[in-house]
């Protein structure tokens, strides 16, 4: 057994020498959702039900480019990354062939980020399910094994999906989360949890199709596992743990009346079958759908559309081929019939909906099924399983539990579930601004206290001005970091995802390079996290590929930091003694300097973007013609590392530029053991940023590691409760580039730093 690197004590992450670990992460990589050959972003229908002949072997990056990648992210801060992979890329081919080299590949990456000494959290990711069903995560095979056929999605709306989308361009900005309530998501889901009490006549391989799922599910993460535990250097040393699958959704388990739409289903945008009209959609029949679009106060509806598959169906067909995967379907489980009339839910010859609360009640007890009961009995089965897997290979890993999002977290406190290693990662995203992709500083919602039924009336949610907005996304994270401890016991809380849309009102910032909205909100964000005094937090994202045409390559979303259209942040917001060329990246040098290993292939990458190439690009220039620095200021940020002692509280003044930490211990720092503080140059550059501490010393120095040089601040804080402030350069920020104000800022700075430079 390796030793720890990160210890849970007294619900806090802790170092071997008692320091309180905050853990500072950020997803790594948005490209992982899709494979790497063919290279298969979303807006690509080329070969797309070629499923089982894909591969991710170059995801989330190459090994050449892992360095460049890793020592990004290090120099802006984050310690920690939560490893995206999926299913599919393990499992692609068919049941039980595992793609080893796809394993081997994940291996020398994570060796590589024990280079950097990131604390790493594997997620098997998910959305939706699966690609073939709009979202990531599981194999394309596993939708053929629950009797649907991917390839009539489009026709039946069974799910909406950007490949198969008649203008790519045109998809509808967030309506990929709309899936997990039509048919193919809703029912795999149900299968996925439930199959054994709702879908009993589902049987393949002799079992049903919930375990059929859910051991190839359980034992290809297991398999991945396995093999890092194999690979005998990165179990407790980089890999401290496992999360369970992202974003679990109960399907259509629980529905209390099929032929309606649940009051508690908040998200409404295009158009929102009731489950009866998506299950009669897959069936062929036309329906009239309700349309809605998203406001600020939540959905509003707009119309209706006649939706008319024209007799295709989204169930595999009679004639389909059920043995290409080398299963055996048990005789009962017809095809060219929708199952849930097979289970008696409705009658196809009279289209006639007979048991609305077919899934209203557990069949077993009796008892109904709203989601606290899905959590405590469904996903705590599946948990279990998932634990259990992990630890046979990785024995005392961290254990992650995601629950279903903004639900209520399973009550295990006091019960055998209730682990010493657990951490519960609950997610957040102000649901206004992802929907609406706009970031309004007059009001919002506190979306967590109406679901909580918190006011008598969704109006009294309402907050108005920038400071009761930012105040309520503080409290909103607070109350799932409290729900979290008194339902599952005193376990850190992880938010494992948080994050801003980029395109916000219609891309107005890649035509400006102004980021002020984007920066706004993330910097509202990371108050909130910095206030709620979580445990470690996860920002979702980083983007290999991300470009303003396209986003993040994947159904329209936009939320990487990073952009092969944008200019990288330099290191520190003072310019050293060399010239500026302003139609470069500002960061060139800086960059090329701490992204360790650059090469030939990609140092032009690393120095330029493709709007700054001499090269044509291909892409609209009014997209590209103004990189910006995507609100670096906002997620660039201090951060208390390593505290000896206990985080009191802290937070980051960006409009001041002040950083402030209090820490209570119950002994003085020791000489080897400070507190440990993360203090950007981009903020604090050392000549001009002012340290007051109450007690103790402390010293700035900028340390190498692995190429990558970051500034920190030592402190070696006495006994007792003690505070320190930082101030560093407050300045204006999201200065166009190449104009007379971005040049006429850097001769200020350039001839010592004038008081100009901290007008905001």
């Amino acid at each position: 057994m390796n030793a720890f690197r990160l210890f849970i004590e007294d619900g806090q992450f802790r170092d071997p020498h008692g320091r309180q670990v905050v853990l500072r992460g950020i997803n790594v990589a948005g490209d992982a959702k899709l494979p790497s050959d063919p290279d298969q972003p979303s807006q690509n229908p080329d070969a797309f039900f070629d499923g089982d002949n894909v591969n991710f072997h170059a995801r989330p990056f190459t090994q050449q480019d892992a360095h460049v990648h890793f020592a990004r992210v290090k120099r802006y801060g984050f310690n920690t990354i939560r490893y995206v992979f999926t299913w599919e890329a393990i499992e692609a081919a068919g049941p039980g062939k595992y793609d080893e080299e796809y394993i081997q590949h994940t291996i020398e990456i994570l060796r590589i980020a024990k280079r950097y000494g990131f604390f790493v959290f594997m997620d098997p990711h998910q959305d939706v399910w699966s690609r073939f069903t709009g979202g990531s995560g599981a194999p394309m095979w596993t939708v053929y094994a629950c009797g649907l056929n991917p390839q009539s999605f489009a026709a039946t709306e069974a799910a909406i999906v950007h490949n198969t989308y008649p203008d790519p361009a045109k998809f509808p900005k967030m309506i990929w989360s709309t899936n997990y309530y039509r048919l193919a998501a809703a029912t795999i889901f149900t299968f996925f949890f439930a199959g054994r009490d709702f879908a009993p006549k589902c049987i393949i391989d002799g079992v049903n199709i919930q375990d059929y799922l859910q051991d190839h599910f359980v034992k290809a993460c297991g398999h991945l596992a396995q093999r890092i535990n194999e690979a005998g250097d990165l179990e407790n040393e980089v890999v401290m743990g496992w999360e369970s699958m992202n974003e679990p959704n109960r399907g259509l388990t629980g529905y209390v009346d099929l032929s309606q739409i649940p009051k508690e289903q908040n998200l409404k945008k295009g158009t929102c079958p009731t489950i009866w009209q998506t299950i009669l959609n897959g069936s062929g029949r036309a329906c009239e759908i309700d349309e809605y679009e998203m406001g600020g106060l939540g959905p509003y509806k707009t119309g209706s559309r006649l939706v008319d598959p024209h007799g295709e169906i989204a169930w595999l067909p009679v004639e389909y081929d059920d043995t290409k995967y080398g299963w055996k379907r048990d005789p009962g489980w017809k095809f060219g019939e929708c199952i849930w009339a097979q289970h008696g839910v409705w009658d196809p010859t009279t289209d006639t909906l007979l048991k609305k609360d077919y899934f209203k009640k557990n069949p077993r007890t009796g008892k109904e099924i709203d989601y606290p009961e899905f959590t405590n009995t469904y996903f705590m089965d599946f948990w279990r399983r998932f634990k259990d897997s992990c630890r046979s290979a990785h024995k005392d890993c961290i254990m992650l539990m995601q629950y279903p999002t903004l639900e209520i977290p399973p009550n295990i406190k006091g019960t055998p579930d209730d682990d010493p290693r657990l951490v519960f990662t609950p997610h957040y995203y102000d649901g206004i601004t992802l929907m609406t992709k706009h970031w309004n500083s007059t009001w919002n919602v506190d979306v967590v206290g109406v679901l909580r039924g918190k006011y008598w009336h969704p109006a009294f949610a309402i907050k108005v001005g920038e400071t009761a907005i930012r105040n309520c996304l503080r409290d909103q994270l607070k109350f799932l970091s409290d729900e979290g401890k008194e339902q599952t016991g005193n376990h850190p809380c992880i938010l494992s995802e948080f994050g801003i849309p980029y395109d916000m009102d219609d891309k107005k910032a890649y035509q400006t390079g102004d980021y002020s909205s984007q920066s706004a909100a993330l910097d509202a964000n990371y108050f909130a996290v910095e206030g709620a005094k979580l445990e470690g937090h996860c920002l979702w994202l980083y983007t290999v590929n991300n470009d303003h045409q396209w986003g993040d390559q994947w159904n329209g979303e936009d939320l990487s930091i990073n952009s092969v259209d944008d200019r990288l942040p330099p290191s520190s917001a003072v310019p050293r003694n060399q010239s500026i060329d302003a139609s470069k990246p500002t960061d060139s040098a800086n960059d090329v300097a701490e992204d360790d290993n650059v090469t030939p292939a990609n140092l032009q990458r690393t120095l330029t973007s493709p709007s700054i190439s001499s090269v044509p690009s291909g892409k609209d220039p009014q997209l590209t013609n103004a990189p910006g620095l995507r609100a670096a200021e906002a997620f660039i940020r201090p951060t208390p590392t390593f505290v000896a002692g206990t985080a009191v509280e802290y937070g980051f003044d960006l409009r001041n530029c002040t950083f402030t930490l209090q820490v209570s211990s119950q002994s003085a720092a020791g000489d080897a053991n400070p507190t440990i503080i993360y203090l950007p140059e981009f903020h604090f550059p050392r000549d001009i940023s002012d340290v007051d501490a109450s007690g103790g010393k402390w010293e700035m120095s900028s340390d190498e590691d692995e190429g990558t040089s970051l500034q920190r601040l030592k402190w070696w804080n006495p006994q007792g409760k003690h505070e320190l402030r930082i101030t560093g350069l407050a300045r204006k920020h999201n200065v166009p580039p190449g104009t007379e104000e971005e040049e006429g800022y850097l001769e200020q700075c350039r001839e010592g730093y004038s008081s100009s430079c901290s007008v905001m």
